[in-house]
């Protein structure tokens, strides 16, 4: 399922979220410009959140000749005989970090489409400094979800996916009755409907428990569990907020329309 947009437009200029989005953009890029591979792996080592690191410090890390290591969509599997390279921040800041960074171009596009899509509506909601609080304790909580469950892994965490879990579950609570236009490849073809944000949301949180019990995070490349620590805390954050006067929850503004359309494309 893929998202295209949803029919509740912001009452004002996501500031937040755009600088979010620009940061995220500038940080991908020097990643992408990064002159050789050792530099590449040099910053997602130094800045992505490596769990044992992170509960030992000085814990040195060795890849020995022969090993390959395949970081989600890195694919970075250059054998080295030298211990990992040091943090470039202290290892207790890296799961924020860690949230900055993207492993490739459909990690990073993915990541921020759906940012692009939900976190206006949740900045309106909350406002701007509200919201830079709440985006950072929720990639903080998806980073906290992944080390308690992999308290042991050497493989380096990067990515916004748990903050951005964050913010559509603060969404599901916030506009449950929006309307968001959904890509759905059926077989051979393409099903475009507008359906309730509660059912959008609501499957995509039940596959990441669905994708925990068939895989393990090491062994996929992507790690669940920070995703449902990140859309729980949004979740229950926002059920917790919505019933405090300081949070402006307008679902009566206007509207763009949304319509579902039937393509017969073929995917190859």
């Amino acid at each position: 399922m893929i998202p295209l947009y949803d029919n509740i437009p912001s009452r004002t200029v996501p500031v937040v979220n755009y600088s979010v989005i620009a940061l995220c953009s500038l940080v991908f890029l020097v990643q992408m410009s990064s002159t050789g591979f050792q530099e590449s792996r040099s910053i997602i080592e130094g800045l992505g959140m490596i769990p044992a690191r992170v509960f030992n410090p000085d814990l040195l890390i060795e890849y020995p000749n022969g090993s390959a290591l395949d970081w989600s969509s890195l694919a970075l599997a250059e054998s080295r005989n030298r211990a990992a390279s040091e943090s470039l921040v202290p290892a207790f800041l890296t799961p924020l970090t860690c949230i900055f960074l993207h492993g490739g171009w459909l990690h990073f596009v993915g990541n921020m489409w759906f940012l692009w899509i939900f976190g206006d509506n949740v900045e309106d909601c909350l406002g701007h400094r509200r919201y830079l609080l709440f985006y950072l304790a929720a990639g903080l909580t998806a980073s906290v979800a992944h080390l308690l469950t992999n308290t042991d892994s050497t493989l380096p965490t990067i990515g916004a996916s748990g903050a951005i879990a964050g913010v559509m579950g603060a969404y599901m609570v916030l506009y449950p009755r929006a309307r968001v236009l959904t890509v759905i490849p059926l077989f051979i073809f393409i099903q475009v409907l507008a359906l309730p944000a509660v059912l959008v949301l609501g499957i995509w949180f039940a596959l990441q428990f669905y994708e925990v019990l068939a895989t393990s995070a090491d062994g996929s490349g992507v790690a669940w569990w920070a995703h449902i620590g990140g859309f729980t805390m949004g979740l229950v954050t926002m059920l917790v907020l919505r019933t405090r006067k300081g949070l402006k929850i307008n679902v009566q503004q206007a509207r763009r329309p949304v319509q579902s359309r039937f393509t017969g494309l073929r995917r190859r």
